[in-house]
């Protein structure tokens, strides 16, 4: 099984409140990423898939073409957009990295499966200094 990654880049706003909770309540829980104006982040997406090598291309899976699934299906949905507001795949849930990284796994997966290898890994780092990994249910 070999694995390999693409990366990908994009800028995005978001806030990280609970519409239920009034404006201290969210930020007590999640200080300065409660700011009603909202906030935002230079992404990097790390999307790994695996499978087994083609003996004809040398190839797990030509990047090329994981490249443009993420764009598609990812990349020209969020980057420069408000990730509440404007995200079709984020609307009714909460705009943490980790939410994010789930549904963008969500909706990778099946694009994914459709080329004949296996989603492995979606790491999105939000800052230099804090990134998720979601390995799917099934990890």
């Amino acid at each position: 099984m070999v694995h390999i990654t693409r990366r990908e880049r994009f800028n995005a706003a978001h806030r990280l409140f609970r519409s239920e909770w009034d404006d201290e309540k969210n930020l007590e829980i999640f200080g300065k990423c409660s700011n009603p104006n909202w906030h935002g982040h230079n992404y990097e997406l790390f999307v790994t898939v695996k499978g087994k090598l083609n003996p004809e291309t040398g190839f797990v899976l030509n990047l090329k073409e994981l490249s443009r699934i993420i764009q598609t299906k990812i990349i020209q949905k969020v980057d420069h957009k408000n990730i509440n507001i404007e995200v079709d795949f984020m609307q009714g849930k909460l705009a943490s990295s980790e939410n994010l990284a789930i549904a963008i796994w969500e909706e990778l997966l099946p694009e994914i499966v459709k080329l004949g290898v296996q989603l492995h890994c979606v790491k999105l780092f939000e800052t230099e200094n804090n990134f998720v990994e979601y390995y799917g249910d099934g990890y």
